[in-house]
């Protein structure tokens, strides 16, 4: 008995079929990026944010061979662009510097009123850089360390007045988490963005600052602020004699802030690999280094997975921190 050829010929039309998908897919991948990449900052230019994006920007271009474009989208302490990115579509085209302030301290101040998920809405493609933030005082400011600091907040309680970024910012809640541990009362003064915020500090309009130290290291160098503590788990080289808060008594104050690139959730592993490649090659190059070191900045490239572990710690700590420093914006 003769056996019937159709159903073969469909099978094999069908596992041709397939076969061509896998191999199409497999080639529009491979030719990823084939055209300039949009990578948003969540926060205004000249943060430290902004110029770890922009070297990612310079030399991971070259390695990838595509222009990519930053796109700086100030708002809600990061909230606003990092939910531009979530909602983009998820081709490798659009991603997102995220930080601890959008992917940690935000979820705990915003609560419901975030538009985004900071796990579930994106894939990580890796982590950048750590850097320290510092707590420093304007430079006629009476106290010149943080004993003297305390003594005059204990005296004076409210008195004393602090800028940061914004209401739920990672600059307000990390001042409203170590006043809390210090048992201290200080008078926050929000900003719309961390450069306002220094621009007042700086010109003495308010008494204290909590910033990146990228950000406020020229003005401590220059003698314009008075560095009090860094927030890292040892001392910066670029302030060697600033103790840590650890050092100061406070442990729980933890380690400094990071930043790296995100992307939307469901970008392909594929292009997510490709581009973690390439920004760990940009990060080798010297200029890089040596422009990220003169910052106060700590490279820290990793995998997808491990970023995704750094953002699911910074979440959980921060909701801590949140509800021990009574921090909420809703």
């Amino acid at each position: 008995m003769t056996t019937p050829i159709f159903p073969l010929s469909r099978r094999s039309a069908a596992l041709a079929l397939a076969v061509f998908a896998a191999l199409g897919a497999s080639a529009a991948q491979a030719e990823y990026p084939d055209r300039p990449i949009k990578l948003i900052v969540p926060f205004a230019a000249s943060g430290s944010t902004d110029l770890a994006a922009r070297l990612i920007g310079e030399y991971a271009a070259r390695v990838l061979g595509q222009a990519i474009v930053i796109e700086n989208r100030a708002g809600a302490g990061g909230s606003l662009g990092m939910d531009m990115v979530a909602k983009s579509k998820p081709d490798g085209y659009t991603l997102g510097m995220a930080t601890m302030s959008t992917h940690g301290s935000n979820v705990a101040a915003y609560g419901s009123r975030l538009k985004y998920d900071p796990v579930k809405d994106f894939v990580p493609v890796s982590n950048v850089a750590t850097v320290p933030s510092v707590l420093a005082v304007t430079g006629k400011f009476p106290a010149k360390n943080m004993a003297d600091f305390l003594a005059l907040a204990r005296s004076e309680p409210g008195k004393i007045t602090f800028a940061s970024p914004g209401t739920g910012s990672l600059g307000h809640s990390n001042v409203e988490y170590f006043s809390s541990l210090a048992k201290i009362k200080l008078l926050h003064v929000p900003y719309k963005g961390s450069g306002m915020a220094l621009n007042d500090a700086v010109a003495g309009q308010v008494d204290a600052i909590t910033d990146n130290l990228p950000s406020a290291l020229p003005h401590i160098k220059a003698g314009r602020l008075h560095a009090l503590a860094v927030l890292s788990d040892k001392r910066s080289p670029a302030l060697p004699d600033v103790p840590t808060y650890g050092e100061l008594g406070f442990p729980q104050m933890g380690n400094g802030g990071w930043f790296g690139v995100v992307a939307p959730a469901g970008t392909p592993p594929a292009i997510v690999k490709k581009l973690n490649q390439a920004i760990h090659t940009a990060m080798k190059e010297p200029d890089f280094i040596s422009k990220m070191e003169e910052a106060g900045a700590t490279l820290i490239p990793g995998t997808s997975a491990q970023f995704q572990a750094q953002i699911e710690q910074a979440v959980q700590r921060y909701k801590n921190v949140a509800k021990v420093a009574k921090i909420s914006v809703e």
